[in-house]
């Protein structure tokens, strides 16, 4: 476990379990979800990274460069390859001091991903709160297609309310694959401030949204801002205590349905999250 500290603020970092952040705390008390004691799995976890793709591939399977691929299922009761390669590999602690770590992961092109590539984030904390950002270069000898993105967990009763703008919801099919467009209010307007204790399930992704959103709860307003990140998923499971809000580059299944970014050979992409809270 690293830790990482300044004025109120206090973070855990778990390098080997998927560079997954465990921790987060401002004044003592838990911003994000903590993860519990001998936790094996990212998805126990408080935050993990989404890289070199965010979110489902339908299948594993999708088109790029003219040539067909097919990626196996990385997770058990799952059809579609979720979440990418990086939270499920160990990261290297590159550099630490007291208030920031550089963590590593690097990938040699196998079945998961077929394109080698370098990770990297920047973690650090200062007064404001946290700032995490997130890398990927293109370390093969042509063209790869990369997302990324953060998923942050967040606890959740009924106090806890929240609210970002967007332009637009992708609905989904019983696969929580994307299907089409609908309002951004079709699911709940969270523009007003919704409370994300919900007897249905939402997991889906906001296309526009204004790259800062306010999560309310009973001790503080914590205020979640992505870059880079055009796509905001909401994660909303009835009943178990916790929702999520993941700024993410790319939609769902973007390697079927969208324009995916495309990186040469030594290019890199980058995106960034930060988490603050209003002190008066």
């Amino acid at each position: 476990m690293l830790h990482l500290e300044a004025g109120d603020w206090k973070v855990a970092l778990q390098p080997e379990l998927g560079g997954t952040i465990a921790a987060l705390t401002f004044q003592g008390r838990d911003v994000l979800r903590p993860t519990p004691a001998g936790a094996t799995n990212p998805l126990e976890t408080a935050c993990f990274p989404l890289v070199p793709y965010a979110n489902r591939i339908a299948d594993g399977r999708f088109m790029f460069a003219g040539e067909s691929y097919a990626l196996p299922r990385n997770m058990e009761g799952q059809d579609h390859p979720l979440h990418g390669v990086g939270w499920l590999r160990g990261w290297d602690v590159q550099a630490s001091d007291a208030g920031l770590a550089v963590l590593v992961h690097t990938h040699e092109a196998d079945a998961n991903w077929p394109w080698s590539y370098r990770a990297e984030q920047h973690v650090s904390l200062d007064e404001s709160g946290l700032h995490v950002s997130l890398s990927v270069q293109n370390t093969t000898d042509r063209a790869m297609p990369a997302g990324l993105g953060f998923h942050p967990y967040f606890s959740a009763d009924a106090d806890t309310r929240l609210s970002f703008d967007a332009k637009s919801v992708w609905l989904a099919d019983d696969a929580m694959l994307p299907t089409e467009r609908a309002g951004a209010n079709q699911l709940a307007d969270w523009s007003t401030g919704e409370t994300v204790v919900r007897s249905t399930l939402i997991d889906n992704a906001y296309e526009g949204w204004s790259k800062d959103a306010t999560i309310a709860t009973r001790d503080d307003t914590i205020t979640l801002t992505g870059e880079g990140t055009p796509y905001l998923h909401v994660f909303t499971p009835p009943g178990l205590g916790f929702f999520c809000a993941e700024p993410v580059s790319d939609m769902p299944n973007a390697l079927n349905l969208a324009d995916p970014t495309i990186l040469a050979p030594d290019e890199t992409r980058t995106i960034a999250m930060s988490l603050t809270i209003a002190q008066g």
